[in-house]
């Protein structure tokens, strides 16, 4: 029963999607509503068994795997990158004045901690959404791209520093240039090294049913995973880079051919299967069982949007006035690396349960909002110039 309602709620959202087509939903809003709507304090036709996690969790490294690999690097460099890294050190600076302020009232036990996980953006949840809307290919989808991904690889690397449980922190630089050495190798060595009947086979089992380049990004996706996991790292984190590594070792038409297989197999099946999780999954008791922990929800909602969202005002002289509060909006949307720097924090005590559950919370919430908010703040701009 749980895989059929799956399947149907694949099936289902796209359709419903469709049938406004002037007030189109963010699908992942869709996905994560279902979900709730399914699991276990709605109709409770689902309960999160582990088939599902397993599945859940191959949705939520595909889909920093192919984040990274929608990352054109080139096309970011220069100011959209220089802007993106700027805003993000502005945001970790509000995000600690903030979560220092919630220690000193004895609401936080890490600070930074929670600093890190105000200064994220779900650029992977938003990559579908900006894609559907037409807007990575324009200005305003450049910088919000490079915004986008500093909001992951800025907590990215504090996580990789400061956040992973179980190391020593001594150890933990010397094996995130470990982990960033065979990353950069790997790829030195797949440009330097190209056999041209390695190039010939895998060109011609593009299309076949070998599916040879496929095969190559899961082997990388799993190995560069299972390597972070092994340092002590978060998989997302390897997940993340493998995508990068392929993106930059690709090129020209084969990489838009292996984009939409890529594409299939992570929006067509395991990513949705994350996001409907994601809502199954969603602890409504825990929410509720303490009052100060339902207030919290919004407030955290407001940090994310203040710690992301006033650090745009450096966009001023590059973008329109008009696309800046769609810009905040965007850069607020969190979600997946709240999940992953949680579990990080209530798993080593580094964060109490009834915070994590908030900003779980919020981060939902922010994935409901903001993006279609967001959208429609673009379509009016669009719709006045």
């Amino acid at each position: 029963m749980a895989k059929l309602t799956i399947a149907l709620i694949l099936v289902l959202a796209p359709l419903i999607v469709e049938l406004n087509p002037r007030w189109r939903l963010p699908m992942i809003v869709l996905e994560i509503g279902l979900g709730m709507l399914v699991g276990p304090y709605g109709l409770n036709l689902l309960q999160g068994g582990v088939v599902e996690q397993y599945f859940s969790d191959l949705g939520l490294a595909l889909l920093f795997f192919i984040t990274g690999f929608e990352i054109n690097v080139s096309r970011l460099r220069g100011r959209p990158l220089g802007l993106a890294f700027k805003s993000w050190l502005l945001s970790l600076a509000i995000a600690l004045i903030a979560a220092l302020s919630l220690s000193g009232l004895g609401l936080v036990r890490d600070s930074l901690l929670l600093a890190t996980a105000l200064t994220t953006t779900a650029i992977g949840t938003l990559m579908p959404v900006l894609r559907d809307a037409g807007e990575l290919e324009t200005r305003f989808g450049s910088f919000m791209l490079a915004a986008g991904a500093m909001g992951e690889l800025g907590p990215l690397l504090m996580m990789m520093l400061v956040l992973t449980g179980g190391q020593n922190h001594l150890l933990q630089p010397l094996l995130l240039l470990a982990f960033i050495s065979i990353v950069a190798g790997s790829i030195y060595l797949s440009l330097r090294y190209q056999p041209p009947r390695l190039i010939a086979v895998l060109s011609r089992t593009l299309n076949t049913t070998a599916q040879l380049p496929v095969r190559l990004c899961v082997l990388t996706l799993v190995g560069l995973t299972t390597l972070a996991q092994v340092l002590g790292f978060d998989t997302i984190i390897g997940a993340f880079a493998a995508g990068m590594a392929i993106a930059l070792v690709i090129k020209g038409d084969q990489a838009e051919v292996l984009r939409q297989k890529l594409d299939g197999l992570g929006f067509g099946v395991f990513i949705p299967i994350f996001f409907v999780t994601t809502g199954v999954n969603f602890d409504f008791s825990a929410l509720t069982a303490h009052p100060l922990t339902l207030l919290k929800l919004p407030v955290f909602l407001l940090l994310f949007l203040l710690v992301r969202g006033l650090p745009v005002l450096l966009y001023r002289r590059d973008l329109p006035q008009q696309d800046l509060p769609s810009l905040a909006l965007f850069s607020a949307t969190a979600l997946p690396l709240v999940v992953a720097i949680t579990n990080i924090g209530v798993s080593t005590g580094r964060m109490l349960p009834e915070n994590a559950t908030a900003l779980v919370g919020a981060g939902m919430l922010s994935v409901f909002l903001f993006p279609l908010l967001g959208l429609s703040l673009r379509h009016k701009a669009s719709a006045g110039q």
